[in-house]
This record gives C-alpha cells, sequence and structure tokens, in this order.
C-alpha cells in the first residue's frame, strides 16, 4: 500500500517531516472525535496505520514490562524500539486535532442532542460495512445468529448508562482502557464507544475544561488499555479473524441504540418513534452515512488501487 510519506523526498529536513507528521496527527485527532469516523481508518488514508500500530504494539509491550515487573531494562529496550520521530509529532498534532474538534462539538451535542446523534447515528450506519466485509468470508447463517446475540447483548447495555458515575476514577479507566481499543481496527470509533457508554460527554467536558484529574485518569485507563486489550485484540484477531469480526459487526449494530436520534434524556435513556425534527435529523443520518461512505471509498482505493472495484475492502488487521 502507497504511503503519503514515500511521497516526499528522502532529503527533506527534519522540520518538515516533524510538521507533516503533526498535520496527518490532527486530522486523526479530528475524525476521533467524531463517533463514526475511525481514526483507524484516516490512518489508512494518509498511510500511517502500520507504523502507528507498530508503535502501539512496542509501546503496550514496555508497558506491560513495567507493569508486571519484567525490570528497567526491558522497559527501556521496548521503548527504545518505538519510532518516536514519527510518533512525537504525530501524537502532538493528535492532541490539538482532538482538542480543537472537542471544542467545536461540545456546543452541538450539548445544545442540539437530537440532531447530532443523527449525524452520528449516520456515520456508524455506514461503518457497519468495515467488519462487516473485513474479513473476506462468506457469511453463513450460524455467523448471522452470533452477530445478533452479540447486538441483543449491546443494545441492553448500552440502555444503563454509566454517565451517572463518570466521576467514579474506575468508570473513567475503564472507559479510557475501552476506547483505546478502537485504534487497532479501522471503521471501530473511540468516540462511538464512549457515546454507547454515555461517557462522551464527560470525556469532551473535561477535555474543554481542562480537567487534569479526569484526562490523567482516563490516560491511565489508555496505558492499561493499551497493555492489555490491544494485544488481546490483535490475538483475537489473528487466531478467529472472521468470528472477531461477526462478533464486532454485531456490538456495534446493537451499540446504535445510544445514537437514535428520539430518545430521552441520561439516565433513562428511552427511546421513542420519531416525533420531531423528522426530516432534518433523516437529512443529517443520510449526511453521516456519505461522509463514511465516501472515506471508506477513498481507504479502499488507496489499498487496492488496481482493483477499486472489488466486492470485499480487506481490513489490514488480518496479518500481524
Amino acid at each position: 500500500m502507497p504511503v503519503l510519506s514515500q511521497a516526499l523526498p528522502d532529503n527533506r529536513p527534519p522540520a518538515e517531516s516533524h510538521a507533516f507528521n503533526a498535520f496527518r496527527g490532527s486530522l486523526i485527532g479530528i475524525a476521533e472525535a467524531l463517533p463514526g469516523i475511525s481514526g483507524g481508518t484516516v490512518a489508512l488514508i494518509i498511510g500511517v496505520f502500520e507504523r502507528l500500530i507498530g508503535a502501539a504494539s512496542q509501546l503496550a509491550a514496555a508497558v506491560r514490562a513495567l507493569l508486571t515487573g519484567q525490570g528497567r531494562g526491558r522497559t527501556v529496550s521496548e521503548t527504545r524500539r518505538v519510532d518516536w520521530r514519527m510518533i512525537v509529532p504525530l501524537a502532538i498534532g493528535m492532541v490539538l486535532g482532538l482538542l480543537l474538534s472537542a471544542r467545536l462539538l461540545a456546543p452541538l451535542v450539548s445544545e442540539h442532542t437530537g440532531h447530532a446523534y443523527a449525524l452520528f447515528f449516520g456515520l456508524v450506519l455506514a461503518s457497519l460495512w468495515v467488519p462487516y466485509s473485513g474479513s473476506g468470508q462468506r457469511w453463513t447463517a450460524a455467523h448471522y445468529a452470533l452477530a445478533l446475540a452479540f447486538a441483543v447483548l449491546a443494545f441492553w447495555l448500552t440502555s444503563l448508562s454509566v454517565a451517572a458515575s463518570a466521576d467514579n476514577p474506575l468508570i473513567v479507566t475503564g472507559a479510557g482502557a475501552i476506547a483505546v481499543t478502537a485504534l487497532i481496527l479501522p471503521g471501530l470509533s473511540g468516540s462511538f464507544l464512549l457515546l454507547a457508554l454515555g461517557m462522551y460527554e464527560p470525556t469532551v467536558d473535561a477535555l474543554n475544561d481542562r480537567d487534569i484529574a479526569y484526562v490523567a485518569t482516563f490516560g491511565l485507563g489508555m496505558l492499561v488499555g493499551l497493555a492489555v486489550a490491544v494485544k488481546s485484540l490483535r490475538w483475537l484477531l489473528h487466531h478467529y479473524h472472521h468470528m472477531t469480526l461477526v462478533v464486532l459487526t454485531g456490538v456495534m449494530a446493537g451499540a446504535l441504540r445510544a445514537l437514535w436520534p428520539w430518545q430521552g434524556d441520561e439516565p433513562d435513556r428511552v427511546l421513542y418513534a420519531p416525533n420531531e425534527a423528522v426530516p432534518e435529523r433523516l437529512g443529517l443520518i443520510v449526511l453521516g452515512f456519505l461522509v463514511v461512505a465516501g472515506v471508506l471509498l477513498v481507504a479502499h482505493r488507496r489499498q487496492h488501487p488496481r482493483r477499486s472495484r472489488g466486492r470485499h475492502a480487506r481490513v489490514p488487521t488480518r496479518r500481524w
């Protein structure tokens, strides 16, 4: 797969390289703040997905060595393997893009919740194509039944919002650990997972209010997730790739409950039939769907430039 960095001359000055990586990181950060637009998909489009996942794997190994007491030497050795020249500016750009996007999205979500959820619903609905088609294998009746079972489970779980416990450090840490798993698979949005848990608005508010305690606790959860959840998900994708994507498809479909544009406020989250602003919200659903469909089309053409009309777009998480 061609990457944008290869299009730059090899003798480019370091400042230009850092600025370019920071810009690419800002695009990922902006995408991560939008439920339904996966930062992994954007990383795939701009040509840093494989390097980013490789760096995440090395960081996970370093964090795991530190947490399990494998020794300072092992931790330092794993840390030195990380491509810091790419990761540092990329991370800075991601943080800046995330902060900017959160600042712009916070008023939209809080003041126009139904319209925002309609847009997010369309974004995630289109994203279901990624895990559904990602393995390139034909689904059987058993696969559909398994996906349906996990969809029902996810539908029920997303009715149990934990937003009322957003001040609980364990809940915040868990939310960070869950959200970071979105790094591993294009199509899975960390912000969508937070919305499904009811933790999206508390997290965005904490970023905008510079709530250091919340952000630090959330960051700790991301480190734990990086060391445990990401590694586990990579193992599942390597050994049970198709079944993992079947389950993921069901979970994402069931969790769409959290984004239904006509629902009660926290904490009841009762679902209603479309009863207000129906044309506007339906239009936003279609808009969100088309945005993600366009992003996925670009990603597919970059990954398969000679057969962009193929039926199934394979997700580059099959081989590790």
